[in-house]
């Protein structure tokens, strides 16, 4: 099945049962429901309530001491409806406080955990609900900085083999080793041209099984044609069908499977296959898949050449239309700002981003990631991890311009908490008025103002988010009170009233023309 977008560091693990029964400060023990190894509990939740399903997300322990009981509750009937509820909410295990209020867990809910196949743990009058659920924290937190851990050693790993001679070879040797499966690479057509690793233990019918699987599920997010054999196609044009998922996961045989699109628009695509899947395994594949990217898009198609040529023609002169072309975009483009939500993003993380957005051209400068994107190639959507602004699509003479668009539309997305904001592509009323007209009109209009530009962003950023102090400093990355002074200093350098939604209105107009 198709993915979601993937994120910039792995999911919180949960934590076994198993190792929050093992520690012997809490003296917990199981009395009923199945002992199963792989049981996991994701959170911890305190209720009273008689029927927990409404206040439940599944994957928690739910720690009770029975308060919620009636009295007449011997029969087992209340019970078996209790537990019921609880497995129909996703609980995956009941935790039951013995004192204050019974002094042994009531043989009618072992029973009940029992016939529903619910762990029952019991929780000693010693441990407080409180100790259970900071154990439970404690443990999520050590099994992350471990996956974290993980994570990084693999990220370097796959850094320094992308350094090798051998460069698509040993990603794929790392990538195998780090993940205890089979990595391959496959070509636009299909076919398998490296491979690395092997499944661990598996039986002689199980590979050529899901090898079979695996090829098969690279053919969901390889960008199909109508003439494409591995997405079905039976002849016709040959135009493409649109971009599919990044990435789709399944099983076969119990093994778990993985495909990853490169994002070279070339139709290469990432297999993995391992026995099993921890957290951090998709972040360490999508690092993989980034530098595959970057390795197959230099290899297959010499856009690297390209753009070195573009670079050298524009430091000696040529004008931006004039080296479009070597750049393989089209004629319209989307210029896109984009900040983390972590620390700066280095440069396998802008790659990552530029590679998710569909294009190579990627630029870091500190804490913001720029990217041109070929406008329709694919559609700029949101980056989990990222706030980012597009600009309209503009022609190459224009890209000045984008780029100025999209620094707004990230300032209003940052201020706005939106993860992707675009450059409005509609001018509205702005036809009404000649450019030349309007440029003048508003040239005269912000004289006054002109000469300072933190005053003309600020307000700007002001009208654009209607007013509002707290949200314009955040965009700004200012103190709010400096707002208030620049905004207080326009409106006494243009001698208006900024309370009046006409003068608003016609100072948001002029804004738009300079």
């Amino acid at each position: 099945m198709p993915d979601t977008a993937a994120p910039t560091v792995p999911p919180t693990p949960p934590v076994p049962l198993a190792a929050l029964l093992a520690r012997e400060d809490l003296g917990l023990r199981q009395i009923a429901g199945p002992r199963d190894p792989a049981t996991v509990i994701h959170w911890a939740h305190t209720s009273e309530m008689a029927d927990p399903y409404p206040y439940l997300l599944g994957g928690e322990m739910l720690l009770t001491a029975g308060v919620h009981i009636p009295e007449a509750a011997g029969s087992g009937t209340y019970f078996d409806a209790y537990v019921s509820r609880i497995v129909e909410a996703g609980g995956a295990v009941l935790g039951f406080g013995v004192a204050p209020v019974h002094d042994t867990v009531p043989r009618a809910l072992v029973e009940a955990c029992d016939h529903h196949g619910l762990p029952l743990v019991e929780v000693p009058p010693r441990t407080t609900f409180s100790g259970v659920a900071r154990a439970v924290w404690q443990l999520m937190a050590r099994a992350r900085h471990t996956e974290l851990r993980r994570v990084t050693e693999a990220q370097q790993s796959l850094a320094a083999a992308a350094a090798r001679p051998d460069p698509v070879p040993s990603v794929l040797r790392q990538l195998a080793q780090r993940l205890g499966g089979r990595a391959a690479l496959y070509a636009p057509d299909g076919k398998e041209v490296a491979a690395a690793g092997r499944l661990p233990d598996a039986d002689p019918g199980v590979d050529p099984r899901v090898s079979g699987a695996l090829a098969r599920l690279t053919a969901v997010v390889r960008p199909a044609t109508a003439a494409d054999p591995a997405a079905g196609g039976g002849g016709g044009s040959g135009a493409a069908a649109g971009p599919g998922p990044s990435s789709a996961s399944d099983t076969a045989a119990g093994v778990h499977l993985a495909a990853y699109a490169l994002g070279t628009g070339q139709g290469f695509v990432l297999g993995v296959a391992a026995p099993r899947r921890d957290p951090g395994d998709h972040t360490i594949a999508s690092v993989g898949a980034v530098l595959l990217s970057l390795l197959t898009g230099e290899h297959r198609s010499g856009t690297g050449a390209a753009r070195s040529s573009a670079l050298v023609r524009l430091l000696l002169g040529a004008a931006p239309e004039e080296v479009a072309s070597l750049l393989d975009g089209g004629e319209r483009w989307v210029v896109v700002h984009a900040r983390p939500d972590g620390p700066a993003a280095d440069a396998v993380a802008a790659s990552a981003l530029g590679a998710a957005l569909g294009s190579p051209l990627v630029d870091v400068a500190g804490d913001l990631v720029r990217v041109l994107v070929p406008a329709g190639r694919r559609e700029v959507v949101a980056q989990a991890g990222w706030t980012c602004g597009a600009s309209a699509p503009v022609v190459p003479h224009e890209w000045g311009a984008g780029d100025t668009q999209a620094a707004r539309a990230l300032s209003r997305a940052r201020a706005t908490r939106a993860r992707l904001v675009r450059h409005g592509e509609h001018t509205g009323l702005d036809g009404l008025v000649p450019p030349a007209d309007a440029a003048a009109h508003a040239r005269a209009l912000l004289a006054p103002v002109a000469g300072n530009p933190a005053l003309t962003e600020t307000l700007r950023a002001w009208l654009s988010l209607h007013g509002s102090w707290d949200r314009t400093a955040v965009a700004l990355s200012v103190h709010r009170n400096t707002v208030r002074q620049r905004v207080a200093r326009c409106a006494t350098l243009l001698n208006t009233d900024l309370d009046d939604p006409d003068v608003r209105m016609e100072l948001w107009f002029a804004l738009r023309h300079t």
